[in-house]
């Protein structure tokens, strides 16, 4: 998809990308810049709501105790 850019640097978010991402009224938008792309990212009015239930089924209280006790190890080898 293209968009033109206007006089005053404002551009228009075509329908069909608006509608997947869910960008409404009141949708933030954070623009990165890493040199050589730049990417448009919508941050939710709550992340932490939107955020919820991604880490489900990746069994992240069993990796945590174990990174916790690979410290430990460590630090007792030191």
């Amino acid at each position: 998809m293209q968009t033109a850019v206007t006089k005053r640097g404002q551009t228009v978010i075509p329908a069909a990308i608006r509608k997947r991402y869910h960008i409404d009224n009141d949708v933030h938008l954070v623009w990165l810049d890493d040199g050589e792309t730049i990417r448009v990212v919508p941050v939710p009015n709550d992340p932490l709501q939107a955020l919820r239930g991604r880490g489900r089924g990746e069994r992240l209280t069993e990796r945590l105790l174990a990174e916790r006790q690979a410290d430990r190890d460590r630090e007792t080898r030191a």
